[in-house]
């Protein structure tokens, strides 16, 4: 999350209508669990310690309302335009100690630059676990190839010879071969946008919206009603 120190500009990101508030809002709600807030244009400011000692204090607040624990997300005093604390410690704020972070387990991992903020993300763990859920962004009909839909992995593992069915039409057939970025896989995984050609299918039969899922392990299918979270914007 980019938080602009400059004065005037912080206060209106903030603001009730702001776009700071905003973006830690839409990154919360799209599933984004680790933050990193980096303060930058800190040279207008005079890299001054008591303006990014307010920053933390302010952001600390409303990104707890949004849902992040403020003790996990480090809080880097950065310059863009220079490079202050990007890559490399700035000798422009000697005040600066650097960011600390607590982890699962309770400990606490500690740096200073952003770069190394960004290596202190966790991977957060692929649910290869659970039953596959693969809804199609769109069903494409490729000369000597055939019917290949595409979508991104929810859940679950999709290997060729794998026999799915697509929900609602509830249309059953075997995976022929997963591709991504033109390349064949062996298995497709949680996060990985895919397309894969299957047997016997029209692209009139299935369409965008449709969910992919394993015919021989807890398939979807409809329901009459489900309970769902909801987040206004």
């Amino acid at each position: 999350l980019i938080i602009a120190a400059g004065v005037g500009e912080f206060e209106a990101g903030i603001s009730k209508d702001g776009q700071t508030r905003e973006h830690a809002l839409l990154a919360y709600t799209l599933g984004v669990r680790q933050l990193i807030v980096a303060i930058n244009k800190m040279d207008t400011t005079k890299w001054s310690e008591d303006r990014y000692m307010e920053i933390i204090k302010e952001t600390s607040g409303f990104v707890k309302k949004v849902g992040y624990n403020p003790k996990t997300v480090p809080f880097v005093p950065i310059s863009g335009f220079n490079g202050d604390n990007m890559l490399e410690s700035s000798s422009n704020c000697p005040w600066y100690k650097g960011w600390k972070k607590e982890v699962k387990g309770g400990s606490e991992v500690t740096g200073k630059t952003l770069l190394e903020a960004i290596d202190a993300i966790e991977a957060p763990k692929r649910p290869t676990d659970k039953a596959l859920r693969l809804p199609l962004q769109d069903v494409y009909k490729i000369g000597g190839i055939g019917t290949v839909p595409v979508g991104r992995i929810e859940t679950g593992v999709l290997k060729p010879g794998m026999v799915v069915t697509f929900a609602p039409p509830m249309i059953t057939t075997e995976v022929k071969s997963v591709e991504m970025h033109h390349e064949q896989l062996q298995e497709g995984l949680p996060g990985d946008n895919v397309g894969f050609n299957v047997k016997n299918v029209s692209v009139k039969e299935i369409r965008r919206g449709n969910v992919a899922s394993d015919s021989k392990n807890d398939p979807a299918m409809g329901c009459a009603s489900f309970t769902a979270q909801v987040i206004v914007l």
